[in-house]
């Protein structure tokens, strides 16, 4: 830039030959295309940053469009859409804007309910297993449906300190949690028939939800890998079980030692009558990958909000001021990136099964995916 003012004043302050200021011109010309491709580059890069930034909210833009069949809802898509560069960066909606995102929600909801093609897939009697997994907060006039490998132990602890039996979540023992002999979480099957009516139409009812194929992945990490010592029954009879049904070459002195593998796993599930039979023999250890629709019958009860995972954090902040606990209790931490939906991981885990038994184990949470807004995974499905 130097050079180019000094061209300039040199140009203005003497006379030139024809040869010098030709020379001199091309200089000049030279600088200003520097400056415009700079100008054009720093553009660029800001222009990425903003939009970087903008779709970060749990890992998704809050916008994503929903399924295609019916009316799409903000955020329920855990794949970040493809923007166009005249888009503008989006704010992070406020807990008051939230409410229409869950507006939205319940409103697919109940459109994917009354259609009969999902039937199927979408209803559920209000049984007692339903109501087992449904906790109680008088005090508040809440109903929680637990739907495990979606961060329930944090609203558990949420519950626990609501119905008075620690002051605070982080002062709970985590083997307390599930214990439901002594945390003090009542479930609504415990009650009269007519309790039961009156608390389903009036207390604020609520779930959470996430992409179903990484719930299931969840699941099988926890229960088959990790497998907790204090539930050694995975490991050594469900397992097994698995294995000696749905696994091609198997040796039956080794089955517990071999380890399920995910494959198996997906077998299992994919077999509707196959399937049904063994979850009688595994009795309720089944509710870590049984639907959302069998856990808490979302066509037959009327909730008032469902949470999604890959939004956890505007969820709680949400469904805290909703209920009036917001003053009350906090929402534990939630680390961050820990929610957010992660394709890469899906993909490893459904590498090498067969796109029959993919699309067999869709046809089963296929109404999960519609229920809630999570797109179709084609990319494993085609």
């Amino acid at each position: 830039m130097p050079r180019c003012w000094s061209v300039a004043r040199g140009f203005h302050g003497r006379r030139l030959t024809g040869e010098a200021m030709r020379h001199h011109w091309l200089l000049l010309g030279a600088c200003g295309w520097v400056l415009l491709i700079l100008m054009f580059v720093s553009k660029f890069i800001g222009f990425r940053a903003v939009d970087d930034y903008g779709g970060r909210v749990g890992g998704q833009s809050w916008t994503a469009q929903g399924t295609k069949v019916f009316k799409p809802i903000p955020i329920s898509n855990p794949i970040q859409p493809v923007s166009k560069p005249s888009d503008q960066p989006l704010a992070v909606p406020t807990v008051t804007d939230w409410q229409s995102v869950v507006e939205s929600r319940l409103e697919l909801l109940s459109n994917v309910c009354k259609n009969s093609s999902f039937t199927n897939t979408t209803h559920a009697a209000i049984s007692k297993f339903v109501l087992d997994r449904i906790f109680v907060c008088d005090k508040h006039k809440i109903l929680f449906c637990q739907t495990p490998k979606v961060g329930n132990t944090q609203w558990k602890k949420v519950l626990i300190v609501l119905n008075g039996a620690f002051p605070t979540v982080e002062e709970i023992p985590e083997n307390l949690v599930h214990d439901h002999e002594k945390n003090g979480l009542p479930r609504l099957s415990s009650l009269a028939p007519q309790e039961i009516t009156l608390r389903l139409n009036t207390y604020f009812k609520f779930f959470i939800v996430r992409d179903p194929f990484e719930r299931l992945i969840s699941a099988f990490k926890d229960k088959f890998v990790k497998n907790p010592r204090f539930e050694p029954w995975y490991k050594h009879d469900i397992a097994p079980a698995i294995i000696r049904k749905y696994r091609k070459i198997h040796r039956d002195s080794d089955l517990a030692a071999s380890g399920l593998h995910f494959e198996d796993f997906v077998r299992y599930l994919g077999d509707a009558e196959g399937r049904q039979r063994m979850d009688r023999q595994f009795g309720e250890h089944v509710i870590h990958w049984v639907t959302y629709a069998e856990l808490c019958a979302p066509c037959e009860i009327h909730y008032s909000a469902v949470g999604h995972h890959e939004t956890l954090e505007q969820d709680a902040a949400h469904i805290l001021k909703a209920t009036g606990i917001d003053h009350a209790v906090s929402y534990p931490a939630i680390p961050p990136g820990i929610t957010r939906y992660n394709r890469t991981k899906v993909e490893q885990y459904f590498a090498g099964i067969s796109r029959r038994d993919i699309r067999r184990l869709y046809a089963r949470y296929e109404g999960d995916f519609q229920l809630f807004g999570y797109p179709s995974p084609d990319f494993l499905l085609n």
